[in-house]
């Protein structure tokens, strides 16, 4: 692996880190770390903050999940190790992201970066996998639960979809990322703790 590969997944991570959500949140006078569910994702940026900035949250977030992989995908290609390359660039993203050196590595839960890294991969998965998402939310009203289903049966999609080898065990280790990260979530569904978006409040994503 090459100079330009380590500086690739450096920067891979770098952007990663970004927290849009709390950027997004300077001289509103609302600290999201603080408030709602106290974190820097989109949907507690829209909770607290409204719809408009909540998207906006969301879209950054999935770009520098997309850019990352893609930039490593179509100029890298003459390394040898292309594919771990690329690989090792989409975990080094949603790794960002969820632990951001910005922000003393205490950060998101890698939905909408990992989003964009599987934008990348295969984006008729993606589209699946949003189907099981909004189907998830439609019948139980727990943004966390569609998240969790939704990221669970992408690998699932792509191996329907007869994606490569590596493809499969990038998407497996951000699978259990975002597993590990929403672990507060998954106890709480499992005692009935969790708060429904229907009832306009709780902890999401």
């Amino acid at each position: 692996m090459n100079t330009t590969s380590l500086i690739s997944i450096l920067f891979s991570y770098l952007l990663g880190a970004i927290p849009f959500g709390l950027l997004l949140s300077r001289g509103t006078g609302v600290d999201i770390r603080k408030q709602g569910s106290g974190n820097i994702g989109a949907t507690n940026v829209a909770r607290l903050l409204g719809r408009k900035l909540g998207i906006l949250t969301l879209l950054l977030d999935v770009l520098k999940g997309f850019v990352p992989i893609w930039l490593a995908g179509r100029f890298l290609v003459t390394d040898p190790h292309h594919n771990l390359v690329v690989a090792l660039c989409g975990a080094a993203t949603v790794l960002g992201h969820m632990f951001p050196v910005y922000l003393g590595f205490r950060g998101g839960k890698g939905v909408a970066t990992g989003l964009g890294v599987f934008l990348y991969l295969e984006p008729l998965a993606v589209l699946y996998s949003l189907l099981v998402f909004v189907t998830a939310v439609v019948l139980s009203g727990f943004v966390s639960l569609g998240s969790l289903l939704a990221a669970l049966s992408f690998p699932l999609w792509l191996y329907l979809l007869g994606t490569p080898a590596w493809t499969l065990w990038l998407a497996g280790f951000v699978v259990i990322m975002i597993w590990i990260k929403h672990h507060e979530n998954i106890r709480r569904l499992l005692n009935g703790t969790e708060k429904s978006w229907k009832k306009k409040n709780g902890e999401k994503e």
